[in-house]
C-alpha cells in the first residue's frame, strides 16, 4: 500500500502591489519545504504588503500555517520580500518543531 501525501495549499495575497511570478515561485518553494518537517500541514496563507514609512518602502510578509488543531503565525518586515520570507520561514520552522514536540509528548 502506497501512502499518498496531500499537497499543502498555499494562498498568496499581495496588498497595494502586483507580485511577480518569481516571488510567488520562491514562496511556494520555501513553504513547500516545510512539509519535510511536518507532513500534516493543511494550508498556508501568505499576506504581502508595502508600507510607506518616510522615504523607505518596507516590505511586510505574514504567513499563517494551518496545522491540525492550531495555526502558526509569523511575520517580518524587511527591505525586500525575499529576506522577509527567509525570516518568516526560519521562525515557522522553529514553531513547527515545538508543535511536533508537543504532539509527541502529549
Amino acid at each position: 500500500m502506497i501512502k499518498q501525501l496531500q499537497q499543502m495549499k498555499i494562498q498568496t495575497q499581495a496588498i497595494q502591489f502586483k507580485a511577480d511570478g518569481k516571488l510567488i515561485d520562491r514562496i511556494h518553494d520555501k513553504l513547500g519545504k516545510m512539509e519535510r518537517l511536518f507532513d500534516r500541514i493543511i494550508n498556508a496563507n501568505v499576506h504581502m504588503k508595502l508600507e510607506n514609512s518616510g522615504q523607505v518602502r518596507d516590505k511586510i510578509m505574514e504567513v499563517q500555517l494551518h496545522v491540525p488543531g492550531n495555526t502558526l503565525v509569523a511575520s517580518a518586515t524587511d527591505k525586500t520580500f525575499e529576506s522577509a520570507l527567509d525570516s518568516v520561514t526560519s521562525s515557522l520552522k522553529k514553531q513547527l518543531i515545538r508543535y511536533k514536540d508537543r504532539l509527541r509528548n502529549s
